[in-house]
């Protein structure tokens, strides 16, 4: 087994929530996946409040998915 090292600032530390200071290496992925996919949604919602998307009722986005299916149907 080898050990890797890597220094990170003490923001970081507690932005990622990081329990102990000896992780394995799948507890560190799993921390840092969880925290990008916690980013990536926060982004998400405020692009779709920016755009109008956030408003829209679930029948319009069953329509919406339903017509772009249809349209990648049509093209193959």
């Amino acid at each position: 087994m080898r050990t890797l090292n890597i220094a990170i600032s003490d923001f970081e530390y507690n932005q990622f929530g990081i329990p102990d200071e000896q992780l394995s290496f799948t507890d560190f992925i799993d921390i840092i996946s969880k925290e990008l996919m916690r980013q990536n949604f926060n982004r998400s919602v405020a692009l779709a409040e920016k755009y109008g998307l956030s408003s829209m009722a679930m029948e319009d986005i069953t329509n919406e998915v339903k017509e772009v299916r249809r349209n990648a149907k049509s093209s193959n």
